[in-house]
């Protein structure tokens, strides 16, 4: 496939990294809307984060759709997934009930997670050699861009934002003219899923016309004998190489995406309780983070197949040590501190763990099971950061009392993601997944 066809295939699956972020935040913008609408408790709040796209929804998604892509071809993932995606979006939309909220974050989250290891998968089979880690990052400025766009339309549809009035007629056409108070500002948050409905309809249209991987079709001709669903699981614990790969790989993400996963859903409720801000002004805020994180991201796209990953991998989990440094130092109860905060969280951001492991998980495993593999590291990763989110609300506390605490671990964590990442960055840049493949597993694997 030529650069420009695989920039556009690119693009187009890109829209799923649009979806899964935009969920998170858009679960994450409304929490205090809804927390006030359903009278929910901080444990409530911890439960909606555990099953969501942010956590055990998404791992539930993501060892179904990796061994599903691997069986079927990464194209059958796009044909129905969004589908559900959908579904569940609708049903958080018409939530009036914690029952309804929780089980239309369920759905989503385990969308999420299926299309998760096909998206990457496909993208880094369809890249050419010198453009691999560029088709990632770039898969990684939409994941920044559905944040923002949600932002900022949760910041101009807030109750006191400049598109509130729209709120107010489009509740007052479910509720009636008398609409108010907590009933009617949770449609701020409706609106903004809604929003994601009709995103998810237009990937759906446009993913449905995607080629099926080369790379998939080539393997699937080779005449090796597919097994059930399940196969590849055998396979990949019986190897050695694919086992230490595993670890590697689940290591360096799983303790960064415990901090990623806490400020991906309580961002905006930490700058409201912590930091003592609106939930407009938070919203605000975050928006200047993504921002950030995009433009990092394009410049981190440009350069990320011509210099040494060790390095850029090593200052990109810096920024992150250094923000959570920062608040156990000069702390977030202040504008400054705020601000200091987003900045270096955003050039994190943009020069992301994720996308790292995006490349790297694509690369190192092999065409009949690389796509499992994915969905095996992200079930844990994504499983484990559910289990954390719950003890997180318990840890910082109904007003935020114990965040300096929480700061601490998460300064840890990173650290963890710092060193595995840094030490074993593996020596892929510039070969291709078939030479990959055979310097670590042999000829005729």
């Amino acid at each position: 496939m030529g650069n420009k066809g695989s920039l556009k295939s690119t693009i187009t699956v890109s829209l799923t990294n649009y979806l899964d972020a935009g969920a998170i935040v858009a679960g994450a913008s409304g929490l205090s809307l809804w927390q006030k609408y359903l009278g929910l408790s901080e444990g409530h709040l911890g439960w909606l984060n555990a099953i969501s796209a942010n956590c055990l929804g998404a791992a539930v998604g993501a060892i179904i759709g990796g061994f599903l892509a691997d069986r079927y071809g990464r194209k059958t993932i796009y044909t129905y997934n969004m589908l559900i995606y959908m579904v569940g979006v609708l049903c958080i939309c018409c939530s009036v009930n914690f029952g309804m909220l929780l089980a239309g974050f369920l759905i989503t989250g385990i969308s999420v997670g299926v299309g998760v290891p096909a998206s990457w998968t496909y993208i880094g089979e369809n890249s050419e050699v010198h453009n691999r880690g560029r088709n990632i990052a770039i898969s990684q400025v939409a994941w920044g861009i559905g944040p923002t766009v949600i932002l900022i339309l949760g910041w101009l549809l807030a109750p006191d934002g400049a598109l509130f009035p729209f709120v107010e007629k489009v509740a007052g056409l479910f509720l009636g003219a008398g609409a108010q108070g907590a009933a009617l500002n949770v449609f701020t948050s409706r609106i903004v899923f809604a929003s994601l409905f009709i995103v998810a309809f237009i990937a759906w249209r446009l993913q449905r016309q995607l080629d099926e991987s080369k790379e998939w079709l080539e393997h699937k001709a080779s005449g090796e004998k597919q097994k059930s669903v399940f196969s590849s699981f055998g396979v990949l614990f019986k190897n050695n190489v694919a086992v230490k790969t595993l670890l590697f790989l689940a290591g360096m993400y799983l303790s960064w995406n415990l901090v990623a996963s806490v400020m991906g859903f309580f961002q905006q409720h930490i700058y409201e309780t912590a930091g003592g801000l609106t939930n407009g002004q938070a919203n605000l805020l975050t928006v200047g983070q993504w921002l950030i994180i995009i433009l990092t991201t394009y410049i981190f796209s440009t350069v990320v197949d011509k210099v040494n990953q060790r390095w850029l991998f090593c200052l990109g989990v810096g920024f992150a040590v250094a923000a959570w440094l920062m608040v156990v130092t000069i702390g977030i109860n202040s504008l400054t501190g705020l601000i200091i905060f987003t900045v270096l969280w955003g050039l994190q951001g943009g020069i992301s763990v994720q996308t790292f492991y995006a490349l790297w998980a694509s690369e190192l495993f092999p065409a009949k099971f690389r796509a499992a593999a994915q969905g095996i590291m992200f079930f844990i990763v994504r499983g484990l950061s559910a289990a954390w989110g719950l003890g997180f609300t318990g840890i910082y506390g109904e007003n935020g009392e114990g965040f300096t605490v929480a700061a601490w671990i998460m300064i840890g964590l990173l650290t963890v993601s710092l060193l595995i990442g840094t030490i074993l960055t593996p020596q892929t840049r510039g070969k291709t997944l078939d030479q990959i493949t055979r310097e670590r597993y042999g000829e005729n694997f």
